[in-house]
């Protein structure tokens, strides 16, 4: 049986839980290499780290080609009443959200938030997390296993059933990724790319059948972002030929790189992996928000061993401002990359409107 942490009242704000005052000395499990990941156990969360995030990103062909949906679900452990007994206390914050890009429109997007216990809720054995009617669970079918993933707003919702054409695929070693040359800078990270979409998509209130292909994404960690730090640019593509690429970089405030990797997983699933004086991202086009004022390379070159492609998006604004739990401003948005690869995917840019909160 499944153990789950249930929501019972509406979506509450956890504003003022993390405004208390935190509780002293928390202890945050650390990431550390050789750990060999289990599933369906490591779908679930994993409460004892600061930061986790299930994550997907898709492209949808119809019922118009290009459009892109994100859905992301956030655990955040803040070191807040570490030492209450209720069940109520705020110890576990979920967020989520949610973007819709149309071709020759614009980016739609939704936001929730609330404390574990009380308006949302997850499960440790396997993935299942929700927002209220937000929802993203692993099941089991007859004819194999699938993600669902369920979001409704005023204005767009969906209801997707994405079903695996290809394994898991762990990132960096054999899920221990690293994020910066500190022992301390790594998470566990995997990856499933290739997913086949099927279900329905409400947009104008119109809904419709929809078909494509999604990107899910988990990762857990206790520190991503070193001293130096302020975001990340990172790419998940699902590439034409069946194949599969994630790079990214993490970038300090003038831009630099700090470290970089990626893993590319060829149509005959071979996977290599391409450490960091290996992997470039070289910004080619920026585009400059008139909210929050960041400008963006929206249009990036990216090179990993002998591959180099450009990222083209399917549009410039992209850009979430999201105020839920805490103001959070970041580029996440469906490209079409080509070059020596081609493919479809998202591209992610944070720290651009300043440091990442994490």
């Amino acid at each position: 049986m499944r153990r789950r942490t249930f929501l019972s009242t509406p979506l509450l704000l956890p504003t003022l839980a993390l405004a208390a005052p935190a509780s002293t000395a928390v202890s945050y499990a650390p990431v550390t290499p050789g750990v060999k990941l289990a599933f369906p156990r490591d779908h679930g969360a994993h409460p004892d780290f600061r930061t986790e995030w299930w994550y997907v990103t898709g492209a949808l062909d119809s019922p118009q080609a290009d459009i892109g949906f994100q859905l992301t679900f956030f655990r955040s452990r803040p070191g807040h009443a570490e030492e209450l007994r209720s069940p109520l206390a705020a110890r576990q914050i979920l967020f989520a959200h949610a973007a819709l890009t149309v071709p020759g429109d614009r980016l739609r997007h939704a936001e929730r938030a609330a404390r574990a216990n009380l308006g949302a809720g997850y499960s440790e054995l396997d993935c299942d997390v929700h927002i209220g009617a937000w929802r993203l669970f692993r099941s089991d079918l007859s004819t194999g296993e699938a993600l669902r993933l369920q979001m409704q707003s005023p204005q767009f919702s969906y209801d997707f059933t994405l079903t695996p054409s290809q394994p898991l695929l762990l990132q960096g070693d054999g899920g221990f990724s690293r994020k910066g040359h500190g022992p301390e800078l790594a998470s566990y990270y995997v990856s499933w790319p290739q997913l086949l979409v099927e279900g329905s998509l409400v947009l104008d209130g119109k809904r419709q059948a929809a078909s494509g292909r999604a990107w899910f994404d988990h990762e857990w960690s206790t520190a991503i972002l070193g001293g130096a730090a302020v975001g990340w640019d990172w790419v998940g593509i699902n590439l034409a030929d069946g194949g599969a690429l994630m790079a990214f970089r993490m970038r300090d405030a003038q831009g630099a790189t700090l470290f970089a990797h990626a893993a590319w997983r060829d149509a005959g699933g071979n996977l290599r992996q391409f450490g960091a004086a290996e992997v470039s991202f070289t910004p080619l086009r920026h585009w400059s928000s008139p909210r929050s004022g960041a400008s963006y390379p929206v249009q990036m070159e990216i090179r990993f061993g002998e591959h180099t492609l450009k990222t083209l998006p399917i549009l410039d604004d992209q850009e979430l401002s999201t105020s839920r739990p805490a103001p959070v401003v970041y580029w996440e948005g469906l490209v079409r990359v080509e070059g020596s690869l081609s493919g479809r995917g998202y591209l992610e840019m944070t720290g651009y409107a300043g440091r990442l909160p994490l």
